[in-house]
């Protein structure tokens, strides 16, 4: 056995401001034992067999979240920390003047470059995500090769995404004829109709979905190279962008390190369904999935003892 070998990293995007759900939803008590959601997606990348996080967080929750999480991993897998700001830019970069609204999950990842050197997955903190999730990016990351841009994709079926209470924002996946990923396309208005149907908005038109589609619910696996694309891509969209309430998506920068690098990432579909939190309603439904999966042996009703 090669004790050598170095495990991948998990890069949690806990920044969020939480609008919708109306609280810091990255450490509200979801668990028999008041676990988070972050817990159980540390727990499960343990048990897949990653070796770090990297939790990115806003200075303004630094105290709540660390007095939440600091002693809780310690003994398991190894912690550090780095900020998501505004003001936190790429050499060259000019901060707007009135720019209020933070720059996206693109700019969030980025800000884990100076802590990560190994293969990494990157993870909302507010979605279930699953053990065989894990399982699966953990066994495509552990033989990426570090000296070459390249990364997966864990895809869900939309239908098994989605929220009652409101509507949500996903990256829908196009694939190739063999399985590849051709773009991935930001959908941010995706809702239930009242009878079942599922549909996303754009002009304030309503646009039909099967729910059949495979998107991106952010479980997703880059080479470190991936980082010096990010700072690049960001740079390019800071320079461009006039819209001061616009966002460097993940999503989009995957879908152009496809188009101008010519990169083959896999989409391996998960059998898990994912739970997110968008909404204050979701809860009891997280809740309760949680409680399913406690009785039936997933996971033990006290996740560190």
């Amino acid at each position: 056995m090669n004790n050598n070998v170095v495990k991948p990293t998990v890069v949690v995007l806990a920044a969020g401001l939480g609008s919708r759900y109306g609280s810091l939803k990255q450490i509200d008590q979801f668990g028999p034992s008041g676990e988070t959601i972050i817990d159980y997606s540390i727990y499960d990348a343990i048990r897949a067999g990653f070796g770090k996080v990297v939790f990115i967080i806003r200075r303004s929750i630094e105290a709540e979240f660390k007095e939440v999480f600091v002693d809780k991993f310690n003994d398991f897998i190894q912690m550090e920390y780095a900020f998501q700001e505004i003001d936190i830019l790429p050499d060259g970069i000019k901060m707007p003047k009135d720019r209020l609204k933070p720059w996206g999950t693109g700019h969030a990842v980025l800000m884990a470059a100076d802590k990560v050197n190994e293969p990494f997955a990157a993870i909302n903190a507010d979605d279930f995500y699953g053990m065989r999730s894990f399982q699966l990016l953990h066994d495509k990351l552990k033989n990426l090769d570090n000296s070459v841009l390249g990364g997966c994709l864990i895809g869900y079926r939309l239908k098994n995404t989605l929220s009652d209470h409101g509507s949500v924002s996903r990256g829908i996946c196009t694939l190739t004829p063999d399985g590849f990923l051709e773009k991935v396309t930001e959908r941010t208005q995706i809702s239930k109709g009242q009878n079942g149907e599922i549909y996303f908005t754009e002009s304030d038109k309503q646009v039909l979905l099967d729910g059949d589609e495979l998107v991106s619910m952010n479980l997703v696996g880059f080479s470190p190279l991936f980082f010096d694309f990010l700072r690049s891509g960001f740079k390019k969209f800071a320079a461009g962008n006039i819209d001061l309430k616009s966002e460097y998506f993940l999503p989009g920068a995957i879908s152009s390190m496809i188009e101008t690098h010519d990169v083959k990432i896999p989409v391996i579909e998960t059998p898990d369904l994912t739970y997110g939190v968008t909404y204050q309603k979701d809860k009891p439904i997280v809740k309760k999935m949680i409680e399913e999966q406690v009785k039936s042996g997933k996971y033990p009703k006290q996740l560190w003892k």
